[in-house]
């Protein structure tokens, strides 16, 4: 039995629902891979389309659109960089400074898949903006405010561990997982301009941990 769908907004065209960590957002492979944030929210609304995706372990909110002209309007926004997004994240060990960005091209790394690397001669440019919200001195980790300016795969977990600081719970790229249920990453604010009118939408969805 599947989880009741978690809903910040729903209107004629556009959904905004809360992803649960663990759950893919578009289908995947296999049986197991039909169940999905984007099957759920399309067995109540058939013409809700995929705007953009979060990682199968990212928790947090994605929108998506109710039928082509939406969907068309809102990922041009995305492409655009129209569309700001807010994660929180608890990385290892104490970032120094209290804001800054990290600015390194992404590609596959091919022989890892899916993994994503650092590669300067042949990636594509990726830009993430952090802000510490909170130290923790006891278990040695820091909770941060993150802006993905773009949008590649896996760029905050990548980013991060490419300064030294992984994100907590992450079992792609941090050594350091025992003990942790889930990877410490929330999508926690979306904010847009509605396609229709121009309104501006600001979703925000508290991390759970």
């Amino acid at each position: 039995m599947t989880c009741p769908l978690s809903l910040w907004h729903v209107d004629e065209d556009l959904i905004v629902a809360e992803k649960p960590a663990g759950l893919l957002a578009v289908p995947g492979r296999g049986l197991v891979g039909r169940d999905c944030l984007s099957a759920r929210v399309a067995a109540h609304w058939p013409d809700a389309l995929v705007v953009h995706r979060l990682d199968m372990a990212t928790s947090g909110l994605m929108l998506l659109a109710r039928g082509v002209a939406a969907q068309r309007c809102l990922s041009t926004a995305f492409a655009e960089q129209r569309v700001r997004k807010r994660y929180v994240a608890i990385v290892h060990g104490w970032i120094s400074g209290a804001a800054g960005a990290i600015d390194a091209p992404l590609a596959s790394d091919w022989p890892n898949r899916p993994r994503q690397c650092i590669d300067t001669e042949h990636g594509r440019p990726a830009l993430t903006r952090w802000r510490v919200l909170a130290r923790d001195e006891r278990r040695q980790r820091t909770r941060v405010e993150l802006e993905p300016v773009s949008g590649r795969t896996h760029q905050l977990r990548v980013h991060l561990r490419h300064i030294g600081h992984a994100i907590v719970g992450d079992a792609l790229y941090s050594q350091e997982v025992a003990g942790e249920p889930r990877l410490l990453l929330h999508a926690e604010r979306l904010v847009f301009e509605h396609p229709r009118d121009s309104q501006r939408m600001d979703c925000l969805s508290p991390a759970p941990f």
